[in-house]
């Protein structure tokens, strides 16, 4: 298993080296190799995607069964299944898509964290240093110091006169705002009416914030180009799910009757 996933990483670093050689940017090869893998993992992406919606254009036919069997779990779950046959909906159809890509993106992704840029820079992103140790150089902390949240933090508060070297770490920053918009967004896309994921909508930039403080901008530059695609794709899926929402469907002729009311 080791040799193989050797071979994949191998792979990638050939196709990066390969775009490297038309452009003579890393930046453009990391965006070129991001867009390839990204039109590789269309079907299955468009696949989760289109699942995606289709759960969410049943949810007034699911909140209806849940208003007439709310206290039958067994007759509930038969009739949602009936529905999710009915409309050709698959639950786990988004999951398996992704399990599939999993792979491929895990392998680009060490690829890219591994691999030496050196001090090489593409539009103010250095792309081997992370949001952290480009704030570490521009307040002046050591080289060979250990560059973690609270000991930047520390620096900066010792030296605040350091954040006016934006060049340094502005591009690094700026690159992690973006991803942390587009995961933002992509979030509303995906949840758009389910009052039950406001807080993921929120959780999830932060958290993911956080991980990339610490991660090389070749890396960042990978996640934020991904990133744009899919909110583009998913944008357009969007759109026309809700077109086709506008004409409500026919759930039933009359709204069902709760348990134990008249018929």
């Amino acid at each position: 298993m080791g040799a193989l996933w050797k071979a994949g990483g191998d792979m990638m670093l050939a196709i990066l080296n390969f775009f490297y050689g038309l452009t003579h940017s890393y930046g453009l090869a990391i965006i070129l190799l991001t867009l390839v893998i990204r039109l590789l993992l269309h079907p299955l992406n468009h696949k989760q995607m289109v699942s995606m919606q289709r759960m969410q254009k049943l949810q007034p036919r699911m909140k209806v069964l849940q208003e007439k069997y709310g206290n039958d779990k067994a007759k509930l779950n038969e009739e949602t299944m009936k529905l999710y046959k009915e409309n050709k909906v698959n639950p786990a159809a988004g999951c398996l898509p992704l399990l599939v890509q999993l792979p491929i993106l895990i392998l680009l992704f060490r690829a890219l964290m591994n691999y030496d840029f050196g001090s090489i820079s593409f539009l103010g992103v250095e792309l081997m240093g992370s949001v952290l140790s480009t704030l570490a150089h521009a307040v002046g902390m050591a080289p060979d110091a250990s560059i973690g949240v609270v000991s930047v933090l520390s620096a900066v508060a010792a030296n605040p006169a350091g954040l006016a070297n934006v060049s340094v770490y502005g591009g690094n920053f700026i690159l992690l705002v973006i991803i942390s918009f587009l995961t933002w967004f992509q979030q509303q896309l995906t949840s758009s009416g389910n009052p039950q994921m406001a807080m993921m909508n929120w959780f999830m930039p932060v958290f993911l914030a956080f991980i990339c403080l610490s991660l090389p901008g070749g890396v960042l530059l990978y996640w934020g180009v991904s990133s744009l695609a899919g909110v583009v794709q998913q944008w357009f899926l969007h759109r026309k799910t809700e077109l086709e929402m506008k004409e409500k469907p026919s759930l039933f002729r009359n709204k069902p009757n709760r348990e134990g009311d008249e018929e």
